[in-house]
């Protein structure tokens, strides 16, 4: 049985998430439906690199596929988009040796938000938009505290509408493990058009973490906060980031790095606001 690397781009908007759940409509689930029409075969593993939490979007999701078929990689990929809505999409696909798993085996993680500095008729679902003025010098001061070995125990932490009725939490690239430390490798802060774009880059991230700091940096940047007060949230505990957390429309899994893939920082917008 052959394993595929897919790689997947997709509109959260209409989705509970990425993983399989009961009674909601996800993109796993989707995926799974498109292969068993595609393949013909219920007997098949899909697995992400991750989950994503309702309303989130991704680039380039990553994730593998074990199926018997006799199709060739690129007609399983066609197929596959044929099945699927017009919101998800399989931007490639290929053959990769039994070892490889789309999660364990992800050396880092990289999210995009975007940020919109006015009201747009065409991307607010792909955006927040901040009426406040924002002060990116006071933003990208704070972001600095992120980088490194951090604790974000702040930023980990429930609140009265954190769980869901059915229990899931989402968005948790580490469920299952306590600790609350992550290694961030970047945070960039830049503008394009009327957006402005947070990239962060890291190991993994707890659920709801970034749109956690990005809700921190926006408050920061419209004088809520002083800058000081994010590296203050990593020593001390406070349930002020759970109370600032970004809406989920902004926020894009943007890129699964693995062993010998090129590094890439380039911070580029998914939906551009002219």
């Amino acid at each position: 049985m052959p394993r595929f690397k897919l790689t997947i781009e997709y509109a959260g908007t209409r989705y509970s998430g990425w993983q399989i759940q009961k009674n909601a409509r996800t993109v796993q689930g989707e995926i799974d439906r498109a292969v068993r029409t595609a393949t013909g075969r219920t007997d098949f593993e899909l697995y992400g690199s991750g989950r994503t939490d309702a309303g989130v979007h991704a680039l380039a999701q990553v994730a593998h596929l074990d199926v018997s078929t006799n199709l060739p990689v690129d007609s399983l990929c066609r197929r596959l988009n044929d099945e699927l809505p017009a919101d998800i999409n399989v931007r490639a696909a290929k053959i990769v040796p039994h070892r490889f798993h789309a999660r364990h085996d992800a050396v880092s993680r990289t999210y995009l938000y975007q940020i919109a500095r006015r009201r747009t008729a065409f991307a607010k679902n792909y955006v927040w938009w901040v009426k406040e003025p924002l002060d990116l010098a006071r933003m990208r001061e704070a972001a600095r505290a992120f980088v490194g070995m951090r604790d974000f125990q702040s930023f980990a932490k429930s609140d009265a509408q954190d769980v869901r009725q059915d229990g899931l939490q989402n968005e948790v690239e580490t469920r299952g493990n306590k600790s609350t430390l992550v290694l961030v490798d970047r945070l960039d802060i830049g503008e394009e058009g009327d957006l402005v774009l947070v990239g962060i880059e890291g190991s993994h991230f707890l659920w709801k973490m970034v749109r956690r700091i990005v809700g921190v940096l926006v408050e920061i940047g419209r004088g809520g906060l002083d800058p000081a007060d994010a590296a203050l949230f990593l020593t001390e505990s406070s349930a002020a980031p759970a109370r600032l957390t970004a809406p989920p429309s902004g926020l894009f899994l943007a890129r699964v790095s693995y062993t010998g893939d090129p590094r890439d920082t380039t911070l580029r917008a998914a939906t551009p606001v002219r």
